[in-house]
């Protein structure tokens, strides 16, 4: 059993994580965004066989004190916190640089100060930008097309530094557009689903042809849990993706022919991104990943995303799940 802290804890991933950390037997801390509802996210409708069984410390990233305090006794840290919302970083970018940046810092120092045995840094398949060549492996150049991805480019690189740096034990995991139950509605897949689940039968969308590697939440959280006991993994990064590629346009008629509704799709300008921000290509190798921590997508390919999907609208479907979406809304 290792005593684990995990950042962004209340979130889509980091509560799936939690959950997993749990069943396996470890000792968790999950690290959440102080607020005055003292409310904790997901994690407030956790799973019932974990419910109970972590440790919750309220702060924020972006307080070095309060990191180096939340983090004193623990043998690992899974660094997920972050602002994430592409749209929103267009006209609030400051508060990515001192969240993304600067709470990564304050993390990797901490762990630093601390002998931390294993920092597992969460980055994003968005610091490639639109591929060069197909499919991306870690070699592949970096490219901010948003100050969101530019925020986490920096993350990374303050995250790497401490390793060559002062040798802080620090793995990068680069995780491929996870979708499934909890996902915000302003991520694609949700967007979809709830508006079908809606009654609405012309779609509201932004780009139909980029394309994205979609991985199922419980795969990306057995990657994240594999870096952490992975031996061997310092300094690496590492991508988590699926190896298979969809457009956004045929993920959308996937989810009509699940869900059995006749659909057609408009384009709502304000989901679109600024042409040259927009991420046409994003289609993983994961063959690092699947020889340094010994992990392969169990939805991998067109049919583990039909399955994923499926799963995923069964989620969504269920009225107490659904309630918490503002589903008639476009959410930055």
């Amino acid at each position: 059993m290792t005593k684990v802290l995990i950042t962004g804890a209340e979130g889509f991933i980091g509560s799936h994580l939690t959950e997993a950390l749990v069943r396996e037997g470890h000792d968790v801390r999950a690290f959440v965004l102080y607020n005055s509802f003292n409310s904790r996210g997901w994690l407030d409708r956790c799973a019932t066989d974990v419910r109970g069984q972590f440790e919750v410390f309220a702060g924020d990233v972006r307080d070095p004190h309060g990191v180096r305090t939340a983090m004193q006794g623990c043998d690992a840290v899974m660094h997920l916190a972050a602002l994430i919302g592409i749209p929103y970083s267009y006209h609030s970018p400051d508060t990515y640089v001192d969240t993304n940046i600067k709470g990564t810092l304050n993390v990797v120092q901490a762990a630093r100060n601390l002998g931390v045995a294993r920092v597992v840094h969460i980055s994003t398949s968005e610091v490639y930008g639109t591929a060069k060549f197909v499919p991306i492996t870690e070699e592949h150049p970096l490219r901010a097309q948003s100050p969101y991805s530019a925020s986490k480019i920096g993350a990374d690189q303050i995250a790497m530094s401490f390793y060559t740096s002062f040798g802080t034990p620090v793995v990068t995991l680069r995780p491929f557009n996870t979708y499934g139950p909890r996902q915000s509605a302003r991520a694609v897949i949700p967007a979809i689903i709830m508006q079908i689940a809606n009654g609405a039968r012309t779609i509201k969308l932004g780009a139909l042809t980029p394309t994205r590697d979609f991985t199922f939440v419980t795969d990306t959280v057995a990657a994240f849990s594999a870096a952490l006991a992975a031996s061997g993994v310092s300094g690496q990064v590492i991508n988590i993706g699926s190896d298979f590629e969809i457009s956004i346009g045929d993920t959308a008629a996937m989810i009509a022919r699940l869900m059995r509704a006749d659909i057609a799709v408009s384009t709502d300008e304000q989901r679109l991104r600024p042409a040259a921000s927009e991420v046409e290509r994003l289609w993983a190798c994961n063959d690092k990943a699947r020889r340094l921590l010994g992990w392969r997508p169990a939805c991998g390919g067109l049919d583990g995303l039909s399955r994923g999907l499926s799963r995923t609208i069964e989620w969504f479907a269920d009225p107490e799940n659904a309630r918490g979406y503002r589903a008639d809304e476009y959410a930055v």
